[in-house]
């Protein structure tokens, strides 16, 4: 690592493997080209055993937000309900996108720090019929880690028939998820977060129900680029080893993101899970003897792949964020629109935490003491 380099330690991107930096580092290579095509399938598999399903996975060029409309171009028809566990600003943003295509939004917020209650899912399940939920799994705003397993059991018992959707681009690579198990039909994600690869692709897995509701739609999908009709034939004709278009792939980023998918498995996906809430432990420990306070309301809903944390009195993003910048530390600030500059943001996932000898994790907590008594807060002193 460069010693100009300063350590992206924010809730994505993060710090990419050696293996990974390399993997992108190849000369112009075709999207049909003999060595790409196997990357790029087995790549499609290996998402399968990551998030504990038998689904269909879709890699596609663009950010997480490119799985929103995805989403609710693909499985929501004009006019449809869906109900939207709302615990931060992605949440706002996901019903954004679902009214965009027609869809009745019903928004079940909680306070900020708080998560969905299983009780107030159930309720407004039994008022109204819905076609869809959507959970945000980590919302980067908050770090608020929301119970996607016993919304899902809630689901399962009040409304079958209802797609479970979650957005896990802050959570998957470093949140148990278990798609087929709980009965989780979308998992939408990015490659820039816990899986450990550059910003550039938008990855999702969508359950066999999923796909069966999408083949049976009434209506037209409003949409060209993230339609499914087009983008079906691709990932079925690189999972069997051939080559296809329909647009063109992000080369370089599916051979990092095949490089991270491997290292994942290999190591463990059980094992990463474990890694990440032993980092967080510490972390939240450290960030808790500070004297400092979590944006979530209790540490049992806190996402084990971030921390958001209050500034002390008297300290201001201006203050701290230069400091720790200074400290070779790169850290966030606020996100959520109400209390934005009230608090700051550090990502704690993928070679931070699996590999701690790099010393990642050690050095961002240190240096947010540091610079805490450089801001003159005592108790850092």
């Amino acid at each position: 690592m460069s010693p100009a380099h300063k350590l992206c330690m924010i809730p994505g991107p993060i710090e990419f493997h050696e293996d990974v930096l390399q993997a992108m580092a190849t000369p112009a290579t075709s999207h049909v080209a003999p060595n790409f095509i196997p990357a790029f399938g087995e790549s499609i598999e290996l998402l399968r055993k990551v998030l504990f399903t038998t689904g269909q996975p879709f890699i596609i060029a663009g950010s997480g937000t490119l799985g929103w409309d995805m989403t609710a171009c693909n499985l929501v028809e004009a006019g449809e309900d869906v109900l939207v566990c709302n615990s931060g600003y992605f949440g706002d943003r996901f019903g954004e996108c679902l009214e965009t295509y027609g869809a009745k939004v019903t928004h079940l917020r909680v306070p900020i720090g708080e998560s969905p209650k299983l009780a107030a899912v159930a309720a407004a399940l039994k008022a109204k019929k819905f076609k869809a939920i959507t959970i945000t799994h980590v919302d980067t705003s908050t770090g608020v880690l929301s119970d996607i397993k016993g919304i899902a059991e809630v689901v399962r018992t009040e409304s079958p028939e209802t797609l479970v959707i979650v957005d896990g681009v802050c959570s998957v690579g470093s949140e148990e998820i278990r798609m087929d198990a709980w009965g989780i039909d979308v998992v939408v994600t990015a490659s820039q977060k816990a899986l450990g690869a550059p910003p550039g692709l938008c990855i999702m897995g969508v359950s066999e129900r999923a796909i069966g509701v999408f083949k049976a739609r009434k209506t037209p999908v409003a949409n060209y680029y993230a339609n499914w009709n087009r983008w079906l034939p691709i990932m079925n004709a690189y999972e069997s080893r051939k080559p296809s278009y329909f647009a063109t792939p992000a080369v370089q980023n599916v051979f990092a993101l095949h490089v991270s998918l491997k290292q994942i498995v290999e190591q463990g996906v059980e094992q990463r899970f474990v890694a990440h809430k032993e980092a967080s432990a510490k972390a939240k420990k450290f960030i808790h003897d500070l004297g400092l306070t979590l944006v979530p309301t209790k540490v049992e809903h806190a996402a084990n792949g971030m921390s958001a944390v209050y500034y002390p009195e008297g300290v201001a993003a201006t203050d701290l964020l230069p400091k720790l910048a200074a400290h070779g530390i790169v850290a966030a600030g606020g996100l959520h629109v109400e209390i934005a500059p009230k608090y700051f943001r550090i990502g704690h996932m993928g070679i931070s935490v699996t590999e701690p000898e790099r010393g990642h994790l050690d050095a961002t907590l240190n240096a947010l003491k540091a610079s805490l008594a450089e801001c003159g807060y005592k108790g850092a002193l």
